[in-house]
């Protein structure tokens, strides 16, 4: 029983190669956020035009890092890891949201984690997925809704539940969703032959 319990810890325990993925990732969702950032500055002005709470439903495209670093690694600490990492990587590259895209990136990494960490770190499924990309959706929501530096926390409180809503259900499907199946499709590849989400293609759908 000793010998089993220090396999299961060892297999909770980073590698070189897990932390020099989980940059990769990070930086690649750096630039994601980048890009992201000024696709959204075009979008957005429609949106507000219609209903100003809309434009929650771009919010996901920020938390992809979070959750395709999770399931690509599944190890404690990677969807936060990923997601901060990503967002610094924003910031260097001059985002317009200044230096608040660091605790943006944290709460949203910390939204994905706790999701992983309910399931401890064994489920990383499509249902387990959609909720750690709603969860950092959430924790987007209600930082844009009512932290200090929030760019809506002038909205009435309906509009804020609207707006919480709409990011929770962009980050389950473009981060959730998105990131599950690009998961398998690089499981197929092969090219993630080094971690336990190299089976990724097999796994079960919902179980």
């Amino acid at each position: 029983m000793a010998t089993t319990a220090v396999k299961k810890t060892a297999g909770k325990s980073w590698r070189v190669v897990d932390i020099v993925v989980a940059a990769l990732i990070a930086v690649a969702g750096g630039v994601i956020f980048w890009a992201w950032s000024q696709g959204a500055a075009a979008v957005s002005g429609p949106m507000n035009a219609v209903y100003p709470p809309l434009t929650g439903l771009i919010a996901g495209g920020w938390m992809i890092p979070a959750v395709l670093g999770m399931l690509i690694i599944r190890k404690p600490g990677a969807a936060l890891f990923c997601e901060t990492v990503a967002a610094t990587g924003e910031l260097l590259m001059g985002s317009q949201y200044g230096a608040s895209v660091l605790f943006s990136g944290f709460v949203q990494g910390l939204g994905a984690e706790i999701i992983f960490a309910i399931f401890v770190y064994r489920k990383f499924n499509l249902p387990v997925a959609l909720l750690a990309g709603a969860a950092a959706g959430l924790f987007c929501g209600l930082n844009d809704s009512f932290a200090p530096w929030g760019w809506n926390i002038a909205y009435a409180a309906g509009d804020k539940l609207a707006y919480i809503i709409f990011t929770a259900i962009s980050g389950a499907i473009i981060a959730g969703a998105l990131s599950w199946v690009a998961t398998r499709g690089l499981a197929r590849t092969g090219v993630l032959s080094s971690f336990a989400s190299r089976k990724a293609a097999t796994e079960p759908v919902f179980s």
